[in-house]
């Protein structure tokens, strides 16, 4: 008897020890694999918050495109700005279409307004009448332009989702021109109102 009594003591340390090495095994085998799906999941979730991202931020951009061209089709007094906003007006009320169909089919939901900085700017012009409008008009047009070209240059070189990419890479020659029209018609209102 005093055999097996002395034998079970060695047979429940050899034991435990062999429980404890599998669940160590098996809590580090755990620890790796989330570790893994954490590593993943943040490179994922930014991939598709910076096509997100270029979308919100694109959709922002014809908001105030469109508002701005509403107000100098209302407080322009050159055909020239008329006529530019009217082709703002349009194309950037297409663009939000297409944009609107593809967010959707992405499952981002976009923006319904301008940003506030955006708006400010708004409400800065509109205290502006006559050929200091049509100037500072198009000056803003300048800028905004030079914005979204680098905004879409950038989404048609490195968003990840394949339609997002495509799209910016399709809308780019359009606001390209865009900024160069509105260059010349800077140049042609500054002009105007330094006459004034």
């Amino acid at each position: 008897m005093t055999v097996i009594a002395s034998s079970r003591p060695r047979a429940l340390p050899a034991i435990a020890a062999i429980a404890l090495a599998l669940g160590g095994a098996l809590a580090a085998g755990t620890v790796a694999a989330q570790t893994a799906t954490t590593a993943a999941a943040p490179a994922s979730a930014a991939r598709s918050h910076a096509d997100s991202s270029f979308m919100k931020n694109a959709a922002e951009s014809n908001f105030a495109e469109i508002a701005a061209a509403d107000l100098a089709l209302k407080k322009g007094t050159s055909a020239d700005v008329k006529a530019f906003a009217q082709k703002m007006m349009d194309d950037h009320k297409k663009a939000d279409s297409e944009l609107q169909t593809l967010a959707a089919s992405k499952g981002v939901k976009l923006p319904t307004d301008a940003t506030m900085v955006q708006k400010g700017k708004a409400k800065i012009l509109e205290q502006r009448d006559g050929t200091s409008f049509d100037h500072h008009y198009a000056e803003n047009q300048v800028g905004a332009h030079k914005d979204a070209v680098k905004l879409f240059e950038k989404a048609s070189k490195d968003a990840k989702d394949a339609d997002v990419k495509a799209w910016a890479a399709k809308m780019l020659p359009a606001l390209q021109h865009h900024l160069q029209e509105a260059q010349a018609l800077e140049q042609a209102t500054k002009a105007a109102d330094k006459k004034k």
